[in-house]
């Protein structure tokens, strides 16, 4: 499928006609819309379309996306290497370390069909499960990137010199469940994202309007805060510097943010590649953009002899964190959305729906390396 168009499904708009591709983040503040990718690992990919209108969501289309076998998925931590990391961040927590850290695993599939594995068909099918705040879709298959996102989380919202986040902390399957360790959690991450945003924006300006604001999505519950500021006026630099002072975002990493990333280095064994860094599109002429939180996100990796789908799932962890409810946690945030991947949508348009959820092979590995962009 790499001789598909490239497109990108973001916003409510659909961009076609590309024209440029960077890693500069400056060009976000030149002229032309562009869609934004940024790995975790810090890789940047902007690329500028000239065609760019509002559009539906896409409809599925028999043949354009045949799904990883469900039983098929493996991690790049199982069940005891995860619970071992949960343990290792609470002992860092006792030596005072580190207060929070969001632990990641990344999921992996082999797709059976190279012919049948349009991202944007993902989206669709992603779409028709139900909406999501941030979904879409960014297609460049020459710059090795085939993205679906269904993220419920923004990481930066930009209208001219005003900058707002709604970092989420805390997920159950109903608001009972939402109890003072996840209330912790956020307020943790709130005040991470606040400082944060307070080394870029003007002194003063940054607020929090709304803190720890239960959201429903999907069968799940989240705790939403809002994080507001205002940039100076008249930085030309405006997303250079709001990405260089708040990437990776503060919700999938940790407090301080600076010990929770060497401790995710240490524990986690396969790169995170565009899951939790930043999928969204930037307005230059307008001075507009929208960036969300990569997770609930999928990406194909074609450097394989069967392409691998991807995915990943995490948990923020604290010293009130029990090693088996954070697995849990993680398994929760993972299981509907790969039935929705794994589903045979071909012939039974609602099979998302009635699947079981696919199992994770839980076995330790290292999977083959998220290739840079």
């Amino acid at each position: 499928m790499s001789d598909l168009t490239p497109l990108a499904r973001l916003g409510g708009l659909l961009a076609t006609d590309l024209r440029d591709v960077t890693s500069d983040p400056e060009a976000l503040d030149s002229s032309g819309w562009w869609a934004v990718v940024a790995d975790y690992e810090g890789g940047l990919r902007c690329a500028r379309f000239g065609d760019v209108r509002p559009a539906p969501p896409p409809a599925p289309v028999p043949g354009r996306w045949r799904g990883p076998a469900p039983d098929s998925w493996a991690g790049s931590l199982d069940r005891a290497a995860y619970m071992e990391g949960v343990r290792r961040i609470r002992a860092a927590i006792a030596a005072g370390d580190v207060y929070q850290v969001n632990l990641c695993r990344v999921l992996s599939a082999p797709l059976p069909d190279p012919a049948a594995a349009d991202i944007d068909q993902l989206t669709a099918r992603l779409a028709q499960d139900g909406p999501a705040a941030y979904a879409g879709t960014v297609r460049l298959p020459a710059h090795g990137m085939e993205i679906a996102t269904a993220s419920p989380e923004l990481y930066l919202r930009r209208d001219g010199r005003t900058v707002k986040s709604g970092p989420i902390k805390g997920t159950g399957r109903t608001a009972a469940d939402l109890g003072a360790k996840e209330r912790a959690e956020n307020v943790m991450i709130t005040d991470l994202v606040r400082n944060d945003l307070g080394r870029v924006c003007e002194p003063g300006s940054v607020t929090v309007p709304a803190l720890c604001a239960a959201e429903p999505y999907r069968g799940l519950v989240h705790l939403v805060s809002t994080v507001r500021g205002e940039l100076p006026a008249g930085a030309e630099d405006g997303w250079a510097r709001l990405l260089e002072h708040t990437f990776p975002p503060g919700s999938i990493t940790g407090a301080p943010k600076s010990s929770a990333l060497r401790l995710i280095a240490e524990l986690e064994t396969s790169p995170r590649g565009p899951y939790t860094g930043a999928v969204g599109w930037v307005d230059a002429d307008r001075g507009v953009g929208e960036l969300a939180v990569g997770i609930r996100t999928f990406w194909i990796e074609r450097d394989h002899p069967a392409p691998l789908l991807r995915f990943g799932a995490g948990a923020g962890i604290i010293w009130d964190s029990d090693p088996e409810q954070e697995w849990r946690e993680t398994e929760l945030k993972a299981a509907r959305l790969l039935a929705v991947a794994s589903g045979e949508y071909e012939n039974d348009e609602t099979a998302t729906r009635e699947a079981h959820t696919p199992p994770v092979t839980q076995r330790p590995q290292r999977l083959p390396e998220v290739k840079q962009q």
